[in-house]
């Protein structure tokens, strides 16, 4: 390829190449200066560092390369609830700087606050406003006039100047907020440009949210969404990298949409980062149950703060008294209170909070020995029992409750949300501790300084997974001072983060292996593990169904095995081939059964028949196919487990054709043969009952599929020979499962 002005430096050449550890790569990305340096401001490890960059690398490498034909790709980076994306795709635009991208747009934040949030952080690590090289060219929310469209020719005018060394040419960097008036403003700005041939990123902080079309199922674009189209179309030569901790929605869209992602990365977190899975199963003990009586309903009114939002209250005031002791108050303490998505029930919270606070304050500033104020500090004694349970070099409770009032005094209380016309912003420098109270304002990308208490009564809502999942600000870089955190969960909520964190783990490791195929993402099976109590997201941004379930005690039975010819055939061989690998037995029964009823049996390791036979057949139809996919995953996950386990197969009839009829679904409606006789002494108890008394149990039918009986006319024969698998599935393989059936997914 040419070496010339496109290229990073005159002795760097970007190829277009596959490797071993990044199959997928469309070519191989070059380390250079900006990323160096940015590595050199940030307080991170080296071993951090070189996990920041590789992933950065890889992702990179998927993207368009700059130096090829125009074309356009969409990539989906998925990582934990603040655990440093923003920071990857900072990475990404350093890297993507140093291979010749000439623009890099960052679309991020709903509200003023958050996009004022990402864009300071984005600027603050490029050192945009500190450093005198000026690689950067900066536009917040630019608008469509000469003087923009001016600046930013000129600017990429020199990397088509072989005369301006390629150390001194700047990259478009634009930040722009998710909202449909910004947007239009950029697109018509890039309308006024010759883009032809510049090689672009954009990025989509929290891309799940606001930007994918809600409106797919009236046959409409919603705005935001229309201009996110808009704003790829008036790039001839970009990738459009989707970065969010809740893949859900741009996993299960439409295959066909735009913005459905062709492939898709994991980040890792950093060593101190402290999730789902340390808060939810490795410390429960750090997470609390709110009573019922503390739970304000409309059958159970609150005219008092809760005897448990108190006892949050004071493990925060102690640990922000620890934090004075300790560091003398350096950084931020802070504790979110989350009662409600609507705003009426925040300024309640918020006055409690108040009135408790400014309570004690008056009694913790009485003379030292006075009754009130030792009634006060003794108070406290079993909250700090508690916090010293998990944090042994707590300092003693007498250290401690002589800087109580200190404490409350340098504790700012904010109600968090729009219910004055805007959110407020935090003022994080201007005292040590802070609570928060609000709702929806304080969900996805909004970040709190130093938290460590979460009091949130709200119950799950509708149950959206990715909704439930957001609100998780108590997520973060704090293992150093995780024996500080207390989060206080209503019930539900408190179950639904338990399972949400092995939903999220299996969704993570399934894209994690999908990744190294190198496949792209429309071959990967939208079939994962989630709790039945919750949905993976909004409904209004999907256009095909999914089917939730779990098989308990229960059959899988086909009801259209012989769907396709190509199918029948090949599961014919699927089945033959593990047929003869069995050693089979006659099985025991009445000895009136006829031939019909007479079946061979098998026992067989799981591992042989999952891997052998199970995930070998085709299943073509919907209707058969989601259920037989979730069907997989659970037993799937059992044998990962139990590796040792073992099953049970019957060839059934002795493999002799059976006959089934279609009904006018063109459904076979009962694999199954009947108990007979009905009444009286059983010969044959029915084929649901020929199943062993433990473990999986896998028929294998031979079928004769015939049409409907027409009055008057010999019955026509669809298909001979197909085989049909059923499925008993115990209750030690329950697990609940989502999957959605793409056309392009077909088994």
């Amino acid at each position: 390829m040419s070496t010339g002005a496109n290229t990073p430096s005159e002795s760097q050449l970007i190829e277009v190449v596959a490797t071993d550890a990044n199959p997928a790569a469309l070519w191989q990305p070059v380390q250079g200066p900006e990323t160096t340096d940015l590595l050199s401001h940030l307080e991170l490890s080296r071993e951090a560092q070189t996990q920041l960059v590789a992933e950065a690398t890889t992702i990179l490498a998927r993207c368009i390369p700059p130096t090829t034909a125009p074309d356009d790709k969409t990539g989906l980076v998925t990582g934990y609830v603040q655990s440093g994306k923003t920071l990857s795709f900072t990475t990404v635009a350093a890297l993507a700087r140093d291979n010749a991208y000439r623009v890099v747009i960052v679309v991020a934040g709903t509200s003023v606050p958050l996009s004022v949030q990402s864009r300071d952080r984005l600027l603050k690590d490029l050192r945009t406003q500190t450093r005198d090289d000026r690689k950067w060219r900066h536009f917040h929310n630019p608008k469509a006039n000469s003087r923009t469209r001016t600046s930013i020719e000129d600017t990429l005018a020199e990397w088509n100047d072989e005369t301006v060394p390629p150390s001194e040419r700047q990259t478009v960097l634009i930040t722009v907020m998710k909202n449909h008036t910004h947007l239009n403003s950029l697109i018509q700005l890039l309308g006024m440009l010759q883009l032809h041939g510049v090689p672009a990123l954009v990025i989509d902080d929290e891309a799940d949210q606001a930007g994918l079309n809600n409106q797919v199922n009236e046959s409409a674009q919603s705005t935001t969404y229309a201009r996110l189209l808009a704003l790829r179309n008036s790039l001839p030569h970009h990738t459009f990298l989707q970065y969010t901790a809740t893949p859900q929605a741009p996993l299960l869209i439409n295959l066909i949409d735009a913005l459905s992602p062709d492939f898709a990365e994991v980040l890792t977190p950093g060593a101190d980062y402290f999730g789902g899975y340390d808060f939810f199963i490795e410390h429960p003990e750090l997470v609390r149950t709110i009573p019922a009586a503390d739970i304000p309903t409309d059958q159970n009114e609150l005219s008092s703060p809760p005897e448990s939002l108190i006892e949050a209250l004071k493990v925060f005031v102690l640990g922000v008294a620890s934090g004075l002791v300790l560091s003398d108050g350096r950084g931020n303490r802070s504790m979110m209170i989350h009662p409600s998505q609507t705003t009426a029930p925040h300024s309640q919270y918020q006055y409690w909070i108040v009135q408790v606070i400014e309570n004690w304050k008056a009694l913790l500033d009485r003379p030292e020995g006075s009754a009130e104020r030792e009634e006060v500090i003794a108070d406290f004694q079993s909250a700090y029992d508690d916090l010293h349970a998990t944090s042994p070099d707590l300092p003693t409770f007498q250290e401690l409750s002589r800087r109580l009032l200190h404490a409350l005094r340098r504790t700012s209380i904010h109600e968090v949300n729009a219910s004055r016309g805007k959110t407020p912003q935090i003022g994080w420098r201007d005292t040590y501790a802070h609570i928060l109270v609000g709702g929806q304002a304080m969900d996805r990308g909004f970040t709190v300084e130093g938290l460590t208490v979460t009091y949130m009564p709200r119950g799950l809502g509708v149950g959206n997974a990715d909704t439930v999942q957001q609100r998780a600000r108590f997520f973060g870089y704090k293992r150093q001072f995780c024996g500080f955190c207390r989060v206080y969960l209503e019930p539900s909520v408190r179950a639904a983060y338990r399972v949400y964190v092995e939903h999220e783990e299996d969704i993570r490791t399934r894209l994690a292996t999908h990744a190294q195929t190198g496949r792209p993402l429309v071959e990967w099976k939208r079939a994962f593990f989630l709790d039945t109590a919750l949905r993976p997201t909004r409904n209004s941004v999907l256009q095909l169904p999914y089917m939730q379930a779990a098989i308990s005690d229960d059959w899988y039975a086909p009801k259209s095995p012989h769907e396709t010819q190509d199918a029948v055939s090949e599961n014919r061989a699927t089945v033959a081939a593990f047929v003869d690998r069995v050693t089979w037995a006659e099985d025991a029964g009445h000895a009136q059964r006829t031939q019909p009823q007479r079946h061979h049996v098998g026992q067989v390791t799981l591992r042989s028949i999952y891997e052998e036979l199970l995930t070998k057949m085709r299943v073509v139809h919907p209707r058969d196919s989601q259920k037989y996919t979730g069907m997989l995953l659970q037993v799937g996950s059992f044998l990962a487990n139990h590796p040792e386990a073992t099953a049970t197969v019957y060839h059934m009839s002795g493999g002799v054709l059976r006959e089934r009829e279609l009904n006018v679904e063109n459904e076979i409606p009962q694999l199954f043969q009947g108990k007979n006789p009905r009444v009286g002494e059983v010969i044959y108890p029915g084929d649901r009952a020929i199943k062993s008394d433990a473990g999986l149990t896998v028929q294998i039918h031979r079928l004769r599929v015939l049409k409907p009986a027409a009055a008057g006319s010999a019955q026509e024969e669809v298909a001979a020979d197909v085989p049909a698998l059923a499925v008993w599935v115990p209750a030690e393989m329950e697990r609940d499962w989502l999957v959605q059936q793409h056309d392009q997914l077909g088994q």
